[in-house]
């Protein structure tokens, strides 16, 4: 049986609890959870400094081609 590849990594981070306050109250604003709203706040900043990683393409599907 193939194990799934997990894609996200785990980390601690230290936040002063002003930043943390003002980040759960966005999330409950935006609809996200607290987690949610931070890989969405670090996503943009990539992405607005032109960082962000490509998205990997996905291989063809060989089975369909074999039929």
């Amino acid at each position: 049986m193939a194990t799934k590849e997990n894609s996200t990594r785990s980390f601690v981070l230290r936040i002063d609890a002003e930043t943390m306050d003002a980040i759960e109250k966005w999330a409950e604003d935006e609809f996200r959870s607290t987690n949610g709203q931070l890989q969405w706040i670090i996503a943009e900043a990539l992405r607005k400094a032109g960082r962000k990683p490509r998205a990997k393409k996905s291989k063809p599907n060989t089975e369909s081609d074999e039929k």
